[in-house]
């Protein structure tokens, strides 16, 4: 595939967090409310949860599959997270792009930093801040119950947070979500002036 393409008139949003933080309901929320974007589906190896769906939530693969995408120059980007490997296929998102959508990225700093220094479209990065380390915790213990983290896999979240919030700097808008409603409405209003700058 080309890699000479872009779509200078499109966004590629990129949402990132610390675990717990709140970015997935951020980009369900944005999803459902704005129809010029669609939500990138990433490819990982991780075991599906009970309320996942494949093709939905993720496309799950093997390792070995995984792997040789890897090889073949597949991903937009990809990285090792708690142990499971997450990616983005070009493809997937070059046919978002070339039907005239914006895309939606849920994913960590290490994908934000591989998509950024590419060529596809205009990139607007975003960073969802927690009010405390401690709610975290709180809402993390509170997940659990829904996907099944046991205390490890939390102790494992919280041993990263500090290293995420380190590259918060690195995001081109930083908006702290202490108010799930106060928050989505402050990253709608960022798409939607990102998009005025370029007409």
């Amino acid at each position: 595939m080309s890699n000479t393409k872009n779509y200078r008139n499109r966004l590629l949003i990129i949402i990132s967090s610390p675990s717990g933080a709140g970015k997935t309901t951020v980009c369900k929320r944005i999803i459902d409310y704005d129809n010029k974007v669609k939500l990138s589906i990433s490819h990982t190896t991780r075991t599906p949860r009970d309320n996942e769906i494949n093709g939905v939530d993720y496309f799950f693969i093997s390792s070995d599959k995984f792997n040789k995408k890897i090889r073949d120059r597949s991903f937009l980007e990809y990285a090792n997270v708690f142990g499971n490997y997450y990616g983005t296929s070009k493809k997937y998102v070059e046919e978002i792009l070339s039907n005239d959508f914006d895309v939606l990225f849920d994913i960590d700093w290490q994908g934000a930093k591989q998509i950024s220094n590419s060529n596809l479209a205009k990139i607007v990065t975003i960073f969802i801040v927690p009010p405390s380390k401690e709610i975290v915790l709180e809402r993390l213990k509170q997940r659990s119950k829904e996907t099944g983290d046991d205390h490890d896999a939390i102790h494992k979240r919280m041993l990263e947070y500090d290293n995420e919030m380190k590259h918060s700097n690195d995001y081109s808008y930083i908006v702290t979500n202490d108010n799930i409603e106060q928050c989505i409405n402050e990253v709608i209003n960022i798409i939607e002036n990102e998009r005025r700058a370029d007409n």
